[in-house]
């Protein structure tokens, strides 16, 4: 291939992946001091984020690692994670919630089949996909639980993180990262027994961050700033037992423990309730109607769950 062809090859992926993906991964103001950071996610993203968890992930970016946030479901990983990949890049990040069979056809790109019997395998035919649009875009990337993706995709993720490039070898190209807002963030449960573990040349590459769940006062700030919104107010004493109930709750042997985000739609849900039957603030029967919507995740701990909050609610 002439230089002159291989060019025009590579301005050609480059047109398609802004045809495909720049509507919905438009650019924002890029916010890079932590400080102001911390404003802007309480501010517009309605997050509560440490300062020193931002400096620590800015801190990583500047040196060109991924960030491992570790802990349980519902304390906001995926959240804070994609709204602090999206004000460092200053474009809204990419999410990719994994899957055990993905693959670089999956992230990186893969041929039309109907284009490539009729024009061949180039870039014609070739289908660029998220992670390779997100380094031409120069934004971030947030991949979902980690653990659920094999050896073989974590390695994939590797080499690119290492050299900041992308081969397609299909195409004879080579793509590399052209500024320093192509970062990744990966989010995962280490307590799920079902997701294998991650290679130790995963786990030495990373800077892991623990994620659990906020002490009461802190959850309590949550749900305030949270539930700002709402037309049918939840009571300060409701939103108080809310956070006992769900203090208790992950205490218990239960299947499933409800994170943050399960007080907040529990008290979103219970507001909804309170506004369908024309009522200007939320009671208690809204929260325990809405409790056996939202609380009770597994069959086996539905009596469990409803017995505690049925006794501490009343």
């Amino acid at each position: 291939m002439s230089e002159e062809s291989y060019r025009k090859s590579y301005e050609s992926i480059v047109e398609k992946v802004w045809g495909i993906y720049a509507e919905a991964h438009p650019p924002v103001q890029p916010v890079r001091n932590p400080e102001a950071a911390h404003r802007v996610l309480k501010e517009k993203y309605k997050l509560l984020v440490d300062v020193n968890l931002i400096i620590l992930v800015y801190a990583a970016f500047l040196d060109g690692r991924p960030v491992l946030f570790e802990g349980p479901p519902g304390t906001g990983k995926t959240e804070i994670g994609e709204a602090l990949l999206t004000l460092w890049s200053g474009r809204e990040a990419f999410v990719l919630p994994c899957s055990e069979n993905y693959d670089e056809y999956r992230v990186i790109g893969d041929f039309h089949p109907l284009k490539a019997y009729k024009y061949g395998f180039n870039e014609k035919s070739f289908l660029p996909k998220p992670l390779l649009a997100a380094m031409i875009m120069d934004t971030g990337v947030l991949i979902d639980e980690i653990r659920r993706s094999n050896e073989e995709f974590q390695n994939l993720l590797l080499d690119i993180i290492d050299k900041r490039r992308i081969i397609v070898p299909e195409l004879r190209m080579t793509f590399r990262a052209s500024g320093v807002g192509f970062q990744f963030i990966f989010t995962s449960n280490p307590e799920d027994l079902a997701q294998s573990e991650l290679s130790d040349a995963f786990l030495r590459r990373v800077v892991r961050i623990k994620f659990s769940y906020p002490d009461p006062e802190r959850e309590l700030e949550i749900l305030r700033l949270r539930l700002s919104h709402l037309d049918v107010k939840v009571p300060e004493e409701i939103m108080s037992l809310s956070v006992e109930v769900v203090s208790r709750l992950r205490k218990e042997d239960l299947l499933y423990k409800p994170g943050v985000s399960d007080t907040v739609r529990w008290m979103e849900v219970s507001s909804r309730i309170a506004s369908l039957k024309g009522k200007t603030r939320v009671d208690v029967s809204d929260v325990l109607e809405a409790a056996k919507a939202v609380l009770v995740k597994r069959v086996e701990d539905e009596e469990s769950v409803l017995d505690i909050v049925e006794s501490m609610i009343r």
